[in-house]
Parts: C-alpha cells; sequence; structure tokens
C-alpha cells in the first residue's frame, strides 16, 4: 500500500476507537516525535462549570499517547501489542473551551525496541500536556504503556 492510500493514524484510531468518534477528536499532528489531539468544545461533554468534563480530558490524553505509541511503534505490530498499564492525571487549571493534549515518549523508541528484541516486555511513559487555547496547562498526565509480545 501506497502512503497515499495508507489511512492516516487519526483515521485508524477514529475507525477502531469509538470514543474517538464519540468525542470528535481531532488529530492534528502525528509523528514518532509527538503527537497533538484536539477536543473541540461541546457542550454534551460539559463538566458542571461549562468546561470539558475530566473523563473527556482523561480520553483526549490517553487518545493522543496512542497516537506517539502508533506512530512510534507501527512497524512492531506483527510482533507485539501496544496495551497502556496505567496512568496518572493531573488537574492544574479550569479548562474552558476546547482543549488540545500534546504528547511525548519518555523513553527513546529505539530503546524501547532493542528490549523487545531482547525479548523483553518493555513498559515507557508517554507524558501528555493539556493545554487550552491561550496556552495556559489545564493538566497533565502520565500513561505507562507496553509493547506485549505476541503469542507464538
Amino acid at each position: 500500500m501506497s502512503s497515499e492510500t495508507m489511512p492516516s493514524i487519526g483515521e485508524m484510531m477514529a475507525a477502531t476507537v469509538p470514543m474517538v468518534r464519540t468525542l470528535n477528536l481531532e488529530f492534528v499532528e502525528t509523528t514518532t516525535e509527538r503527537a497533538v489531539v484536539r477536543l473541540p468544545d461541546q457542550a454534551d461533554f460539559h463538566n458542571h462549570v461549562g468546561g470539558p468534563h475530566a473523563g473527556a480530558m482523561f480520553t483526549l490524553a490517553e487518545s493522543a499517547s496512542g497516537a506517539i505509541v502508533l506512530a512510534a511503534f507501527g512497524d512492531q505490530l506483527s510482533r507485539a501489542v501496544p496495551l497502556a498499564v496505567g496512568a496518572e492525571i493531573g488537574y492544574k487549571k479550569l479548562a474552558m473551551g476546547p482543549v488540545t493534549a500534546t504528547a511525548e515518549l519518555g523513553r527513546p523508541a529505539a530503546e524501547i525496541v532493542a528490549e523487545l528484541d531482547a525479548g523483553e516486555r518493555p513498559e515507557f511513559p508517554v507524558k501528555v500536556a493539556i493545554t487550552r487555547e491561550d496556552g495556559a496547562v489545564t493538566g497533565e498526565m502520565t500513561i505507562v504503556w507496553t509493547l506485549r509480545p505476541n503469542q507464538k
């Protein structure tokens, strides 16, 4: 399949992860260095103060982390399944309006692949910052992922 006919990571996630479609997440940028995903301002997903619900922001950040994991390790999917194994989120400021999650790998991808090559089940953090349109950080999340080797 040529790169022109390959679906983007955002398109793949929207096709396979129902919550991505439910929240209308927008994949702004997805590279092996970072993923940027936007949650539009939608009244159906507001909390009691009129901003995005904490659950929607958690899903936004986790989706951004999944996008960078797919970008960085998509070439490993024939031998390992990426799985989130834990997450921690801190809400820093009131989020209002659309919010954006920016995810970055917490360890070099080559180091993680080397562990997989050695027969290990690597774990690695993905750090995510959630920001308002004015650039203020409203939340920070760390998701620990693993690449679980496929059963033979």
